[in-house]
């Protein structure tokens, strides 16, 4: 797939709208930013206000004052994004913009290490994706690798071989997983927004824990990789913001608008739709669990808020057997680990053990190699009914209203991949019951930012829609920013 310049265009000319003087106001109701989102920033270096070096300098001094406190970054590239910044040669909607690419994807001249010991000697790469190659064309000058857990397997980023990344709203607290560098350097202000990654709930997570906003586009959406009918593809990529605008624009200049595209492309979505949604709310997870009272009053007061602005909000229940599910998507979720644990076993000459995979991985490991011939096919095919599943469930409404999570974001050590095989297990149970079934389906959802617990904890309220439902969602979730902004809340450890 050609990066086609169509959307880089589109993109371009609304971030300059959107930065202009001229351009049209956020509502009244909002307070000021304590930090400028990507859209503005571009808009000031584009008006020389500031200078793309300043820009970038400034991001390098956040991270270097805040990387010892939150542990957000792997891999720094500081002198390459100064000479980049530099060069006068950047153009994009986003030129001079800093930007910090997630540590299980490939960028040219940096390692990629997958938050695990068995890659700490990796060496830079040589090629990148066409995704990654349309955030260079948008003029994002990346100066690092943000930290995710082992190959992305966790819902919090405390990898044994980095140091943990802890949530800049409480360093005590988990910044979510897998993009959880990410979200930590986006909520504390290092970078304004940042490339992040969804294959069970990798993006709305961190992006609830964090106070950002979220979105997982359709499978074979972006830029990514279009669907190859050999199984179920997961994994998704696109960005954590502070602002729906953000997350709009970049959405345009990295998804598929070349010929073949899985979806028509919806180009940048500017605004509020006008239309009323019929809403399906979910409280208790496919398993009969139900959330923290924070978590409930997070997701009840996010209903009434959305009866206020004319949506219609009804009880639904989940389309599936949600214990035949997690069992299935635990055990297709497991073979990854297992090509793992035979890769590393490879390399190294010897099996894998516990000097250089984590404990959950090599449970998930064990996991796969406990099943007979027969199983995975047979969970392919009960996760590919599951999608069906909820493609009709979404021809009953417009969007479907959830948690993101069960708890409010966890403690530090709660999931972390040393604990043991079954106590994790128990404890993913009851905290991710949400978010893994979109993946399946392909489908699009996002975490908007619309809760904070009494203590400044975020809590994340969850949207998904049907696939190449974005548009709708983007939507949506600017009226829900105009009706009840978040843009200008301040974690405390923040720059």
């Amino acid at each position: 797939m050609k990066f086609s310049r169509r959307g880089l265009m589109v993109a371009t000319a609304a971030v300059a709208a959107a930065s202009s003087a001229g351009a049209k106001p956020r509502p009244a109701a909002a307070p000021p930013a304590w930090t400028p989102d990507a859209t503005e920033l571009a808009g000031r270096i584009r008006r020389k206000e500031v200078s793309a070096v300043e820009v970038v300098e400034a991001a390098i001094r956040k991270a270097e004052a805040l990387q010892p406190k939150l542990g957000a970054i792997v891999t720094s590239d500081f002198d390459r994004a100064l000479d980049k910044a530099r060069s006068g040669q950047i153009s994009g909607p986003f030129a001079g913009v800093p930007f910090l690419i997630k540590d299980l994807d490939p960028y040219i001249g940096l390692p990629t290490r997958f938050g695990s010991r068995s890659s700490l000697g990796a060496k830079p790469v040589k090629a990148q994706t066409p995704f990654i190659d349309a955030y260079d064309r948008a003029g994002l000058v990346v100066i690092g690798k943000s930290a995710t857990p082992e190959y992305g397997f966790l819902p919090t980023t405390e990898p044994m071989g980095f140091l943990p990344t802890r949530n800049p709203w409480n360093l005590g607290h988990s910044s979510g997983g897998s993009s959880g560098g990410a979200a930590a350097a986006t909520a504390s202000g290092i970078v304004p927004f940042a490339h992040a990654t969804d294959g069970g709930g990798s993006i709305r997570i961190p992006a609830s824990n964090c106070g950002l906003f979220g979105l997982k586009p359709s499978r074979g959406r972006m830029l990514d990789g279009r669907p190859n009918n050999k199984g179920i593809d997961l994994s998704v990529a696109h960005c954590v913001t502070h602002s729906v605008r953000d997350s709009a624009a970049l959405f345009a200049v990295s998804e598929d608008t070349e010929a073949g595209a899985t979806f028509a492309p919806i180009g940048v979505v500017t605004g509020p739709g006008k239309g009323r949604l019929k809403v399906g709310l979910l409280m208790e997870t496919g398993t009969g669990l139900r959330p923290d009272p924070e978590v409930v009053q997070a997701v009840e007061s996010a209903a009434k808020l959305m009866e206020s602005l004319g949506h219609k909000v009804e009880t639904t229940h989940w389309p599936i057997d949600g214990n035949q599910f997690g069992r299935d998507f635990t055990a297709l979720w497991s073979t990854g680990a297992a090509e793992l644990a035979a890769g590393v076993s490879k390399a190294m000459g010897r099996p894998a053990d516990a000097s250089v995979l984590e404990p959950f991985t090599l449970g998930m490991a064990e996991l796969v190699r406990g099943l007979k011939p027969g199983d995975i096919p047979a969970v392919v095919e009960r996760l590919q009914a599951a999608a069906k599943a909820y493609d009709t469930w979404l021809t009953r409404y417009d969007v479907i209203l959830s948690p993101v999570l069960g708890h409010v974001p966890a403690d530090l050590g709660f999931v972390s991949g040393d604990v043991s095989f079954e106590t994790l297990q128990a404890r993913l149970l009851s905290y991710v019951g949400y978010t893994p079934l979109h993946n399946v389906a392909g489908a699009p959802a996002m975490s908007v930012p619309l809760h904070w617990t009494a203590d400044g904890l975020p809590v994340g309220v969850h949207f998904a829609g049907r696939i190449g439902g974005e548009k709708r969602l983007f939507e949506l979730a600017y009226q829900l920013e105009a009706a009840q902004p978040w843009a200008h809340r301040k974690p405390p450890t923040s720059l």
